[in-house]
């Protein structure tokens, strides 16, 4: 054979090795890893681990002994942590691995009746409870802040604005408590989700369940879960409790998307001033002083809707039982939650730190003829109809200043009467001063100082019964934690 060096073929041949190597399948098993990405829900594994492990030598599956050199295995598993795994495809099989390589070929009956299938299922909902509790702990403190901020504000004038135009007069506390209504609402689907996600496919095994006599019951109870996703098949495929948990929060990030819109829009007219921590200056001009915290706030807002997106088209078409695709389905969720939880400290942060120059305000809550909405509810209170009380109202905002001389030429054209003769010039000359607009305004859910501070007795109450879910839901967790240790401690 011809030497291809002799022929200057020699480079060309070694480009030609590296390009069989790249597509020789050498790379395959990276590709097919997710050994690192896993290092969120290794103590998750470790915990499935050892009810799985409990569970197999109450049912007598497993020897005492056995169960034990298993335990004692995995405890030095978990001191020496994840970056001390061997290689594996996942965390799953590396774990195992590890254990086998400390008690021999006996470590590998901690993975009798079950599959990686099952495992991993069960590992996603035990970790993932755990993120969903902590954003719904900061969501339920975000929203006791802005309340504490709300009341110190109920007589706070500020104007209040639809299509960005000067619309009616409103209150500082009226505007914080409709992000805290919109966050309870949030609460509420994150809870929801968290009730659907707290629920144990474990036992299910690849998917159609096991020969073996095991206690599918008690693993659930010794890893804190409400209740079994009982079909064996369903447990191991569905994921749709990382949809409805992803939609959840990212109904979250969109209200939150808004709070920071409006108080961007808010400091660019002069009513609100950010706290330093939450804003930065132009690298250029010294006078700026931008809320860059609450554009990152609306721009994170993307990362969620991402990873909806992400997920759903991940999950899309996919044929029952466990598909290799759900690899890729979880850090959609993560991701999201990660990004989000970051985002409600920052945008409430900025929020209850925030100054609001109450003069400035009053001021500003009159521009654009505001007031003129009540004028027209005195008007009809007087007896007028109100869409006639509202042409009055519109031809009175043409003039230069609408004042109460402008109201009055604008009944008499309207109606050939005087305003006295119409209604109670003093109710209507009240109406245009925005306090007096504001006060006025006291039905259940309206601005008034009144209505607000009822409106604080209430959502505190709900507030504290979301606590207590939250509560509740620790403690069980907790519980059973304890209880695990115990029942491990039995063999170890």
């Amino acid at each position: 054979m011809t030497d291809p060096e002799e022929h200057g073929d020699a480079d060309d041949g070694g480009d030609s090795v590296v390009r069989r190597e790249r597509f020789s399948g050498g790379p395959a098993r990276e590709f097919l890893s997710s050994l690192s990405a896993d290092e969120r829900i290794f103590a998750a594994d470790l915990a499935v681990d050892r009810a799985h492990v409990v569970m197999l030598a109450e049912q007598e599956i497993i020897g005492p002994d056995t169960a034990g050199e298993i335990l004692r295995a995995l405890a030095a598993v978990e001191q020496a942590g994840h970056e001390d795994l061997p290689e594996g495809e996942d965390v799953h099989e590396a774990i195992e691995t590890a254990v086998i390589d400390r008690v021999g070929p006996e470590g590998g009956r901690m993975h009798t009746a079950r599959s990686r299938n099952d495992e991993v299922a069960t590992c996603i909902r035990y970790r993932l409870r755990e993120d969903v509790l902590e954003l719904i702990e900061t969501v339920v403190e975000a929203r006791e802040q802005l309340l504490d901020v709300a009341a110190e504000h109920t007589e706070t004038v500020m104007p209040g604005y639809t299509h960005l135009q000067p619309a009616q007069p409103t209150t500082v506390a009226h505007w914080l408590c409709s992000y805290e209504s919109a966050l309870a609402r949030d609460t509420a689907r994150l809870i929801d989700a968290y009730e659907r996600t707290n629920q144990s496919p474990l036992g299910g095994a690849a998917f159609a369940g096991t020969p073996f006599d095991i206690d599918r019951e008690r693993t659930a109870e010794l890893l804190g879960f409400d209740g079994l996703v009982e079909n064996a098949m369903d447990g191991a495929s569905a994921r749709d409790f990382l949809v409805e948990t992803t939609a959840a929060v990212t109904g979250l990030a969109t209200t939150l998307s808004g709070l920071a819109e409006d108080v961007v829009t808010f400091a660019n007219r002069g009513h609100v001033e950010v706290a330093d921590e939450y804003a930065s200056t132009s690298s250029i001009m010294p006078q700026k002083k931008n809320p860059d915290t609450l554009e990152l706030v609306r721009g994170r807002t993307g990362d969620a809707t991402a990873g909806l997106n992400g997920l759903l088209t991940t999950l899309k078409g996919l044929p029952r039982a466990y598909n290799r695709d759900l690899q890729r389905a979880g850090r959609h969720a993560y991701d999201a939650i990660d990004s989000v939880t970051a985002s409600t400290e920052v945008a409430v942060g900025a929020v209850v730190t925030a100054e609001w120059p109450a003069d400035d305000l009053a001021d500003a809550a009159g521009e654009g003829f505001s007031t003129a909405t009540g004028v027209a509810d005195r008007l009809a209170q007087a007896g007028i109809p109100f869409r006639t009380a509202h042409e009055i109202v519109a031809r009175a905002g043409e003039a230069a200043d609408p004042d109460i001389e402008a109201i009055g030429a604008a009944v008499e054209a309207e109606l050939g009467e005087s305003l006295e003769e119409v209604a109670d010039r003093e109710a209507i000359e009240a109406a245009l001063d925005p306090e007096e607009s504001v006060r006025m305004r006291d039905s259940r859910g309206g601005p008034a100082p009144a209505a607000l501070r009822a409106h604080l007795d209430r959502v505190r109450e709900d507030l504290r019964a979301d606590q207590e879910v939250l509560a509740d839901r620790r403690e069980s967790i907790a519980a059973a934690a304890t209880t695990l240790d115990s029942e491990v401690n039995r063999y170890v």
